[in-house]
Formats: C-alpha cells, structure tokens, sequence
C-alpha cells in the first residue's frame, strides 16, 4: 500500500537560474515520477533561495533605473513570482514524465500563502541566505549601497540574509487537501510558502521575510497527516565531524540522537541544521511517521531502507 508523502526539493533540484532550472526538473521530475509509480501520493515543495533574489534583485534595479514609473516590490510578493515560475516548470515537467509512462494524473501548482507571527524573533535577527552567492567585497558592497543584511554560507561564499520566521498554518491546505484526495499531483508551499500575517478582519498581510523551505514542508506533512516527509538535499547521507577524517555517514537517527548531535554543533545553520530540525519534529508529531534526508536521485531508495538518513521515534 502506498504512502503519502511530502517532497521538499532543495535548490540542486531547481537550478540556478533559468535556463538551469528547465534542465534541472525534468531530473527532478523523474525522481517523483518513480515515487508516484509506486503507488504513493506525493505532495512537491521547494525552495526559493536564488531565484527570489533574482527576482528581487532586477525589481530594485528596475525601480532604480525608472523610480517615477516603479515602485519597490515586497519581498512576499517576489516569493509569490517564484512560486508561480518555478510551480510552471514542476508541473510541466512532471505532467511530460508521468504521461510519457501512460500515468493520467493531474498536476498542479497552489500559489500558498503560509501565516507567520509578526512577534517571532526571527525579524530582529536576519539569517535566510537568498540570492546569488558573493564574495567578500561584492558582499561588503551591496551593505554600502543597499543596506543589506550579509552573512558567510557554510564555506560556500557570501550571501544576503533576511528573516526567516517559523511557519504557523499553511493557508490553502483545504485547497491542497482537496487536490491530493482527487488524486492530483501538487506543488505547494514553494520557497516556504509567502509569508503573512493575520491583521484586522480577515485581511492577510504580506511579510517582509523567506520561510525555510523545510520547516514550511514539515508544517504541510503535518497538517497533510503524511506517513513520510522526504529532504532532498545535495548529500545522500547526514554525516557528524563532515568534512573531518573521521566523518561518520549516518543510515538512522532517533530523534533524541539527533537532538544530541545538533546541540554538539554538529550540522551547519545555513544547510544541514534546518534539515535535521524539521526532521525531527515531524518524526516527534505522531508515532509511525519518518523523515528521509538523502539525495534527489536516491529518493526512492530511501523510501525502501536503501539509502539515505530515516529520522524516527
């Protein structure tokens, strides 16, 4: 019998940019497709990071270059243009795949609000890396010029930074809901959802910040009731002392272990720390559900104990 699952693609499973990302998914879209052809119900999000900045990279530009025409974009808005350009390709390239081994099942892209406190910490103290990575000076640079926040990524570079709140509900899980017992295929909760904030009534404000991805992807399995929430990630196993000579690759993790070795520091807070956490609360949100961290390609062998990192009671 197949499970539902909850997919959160990382960003080497989008790309780069545009013409990256049009290769990227149909890669992407195989690795689902295995999944969907085993019977499992398979709910896509993803993340955002390089092309939100993109986007509101040549939003400020435009503006810039023509301030009496344009007028600056939110950063809430530029997450709900990436939801809708990156959900265009999933869905395109996942419809081609399916169809291709004579699957009928629709697909779908919810553009998905996520609502957030406005009181959550994360506002004061700005740790989201978007956009593309810098070096130092560029770094340095766009503070001067822009009065962005800056941080190192994990060795990786330099990237700007902005808040990134906890979600809280996902807005259109009716919606979602009711296209997975239909039996569609959706992309949700893209780039961690947009961002926003009950006010006055039943308005819904739009938030100056990025969710993680994988803390919005856990939220969804949760309220989904999923049996299984997949990390995919650019490393097919968790590892403690990574990059040491005594790197150890990790196949199972209980969630107290894992608790213990992220209070050791030993997951990165730009990359594997946000990973393990969602991981771990989910595994801790009902007894029977697993968290799989691995690889795109190795999905569906973590799914049958092959491979990868399972994070359970």
């Amino acid at each position: 019998m197949g499970k539902r699952i909850v997919v959160a693609l990382g960003g080497n499973a989008l790309g780069n940019n545009l013409p990256e990302q049009m290769a990227a998914v149909k890669q992407t879209a195989r690795a689902i497709a295995d999944l969907i052809e085993d019977g499992n119900e398979v709910i896509v999000a993803h993340g955002n990071g390089p092309q939100v900045g993109m986007i509101q990279k040549a939003m400020a530009e435009l503006t810039r270059s023509n301030p009496e025409k344009y007028i600056p974009c939110p950063l809430s808005v530029c997450v709900a243009m990436s939801q809708g350009y990156i959900g265009y390709d999933l869905q395109n390239a996942l419809r081609e795949e399916l169809l291709d081994r004579n699957i009928q099942k629709g697909v779908a892209t919810v553009l998905t609000q996520v609502e957030v406190d406005p009181q959550d910490p994360a506002f004061r103290n700005p740790t989201k890396p978007i956009g593309a990575f810098m070096t130092e000076e560029e770094a340095k640079r766009m503070v001067a010029e822009r009065g962005y926040d800056v941080m190192e990524d994990s060795g990786r570079g330099w990237r700007r930074v902005v808040a990134s709140p906890k979600p809280v509900s996902v807005i259109e899980l009716d919606t979602i809901q009711a296209l997975v017992e239909s039996d569609h295929i959706v992309v949700a909760c893209g780039g961690g959802g947009i961002p926003v904030f009950k006010t006055e009534g039943h308005h819904l404000k739009g938030a100056a910040a990025v969710i993680d991805k994988d803390f919005a992807s856990e939220v969804l399995a949760e309220e989904l009731n999923a049996d299984v929430l997949i990390i995919l990630t650019a490393v097919e196993k968790v590892a403690v002392n990574f990059g040491k000579p005594d790197q150890k690759w990790l196949d199972h993790l209980t969630a107290e272990e894992a608790r213990q070795y992220a209070a050791e520091g030993q997951f990165a807070p730009g990359s594997m720390l946000p990973k393990v956490e969602a991981a771990v609360k989910f595994a801790e949100s009902k007894p029977g559900r697993t968290a799989l961290i691995t690889l795109l390609e190795k999905a569906k062998a973590g799914i049958a104990g092959e491979t990868g990192t399972s994070i359970s009671l």
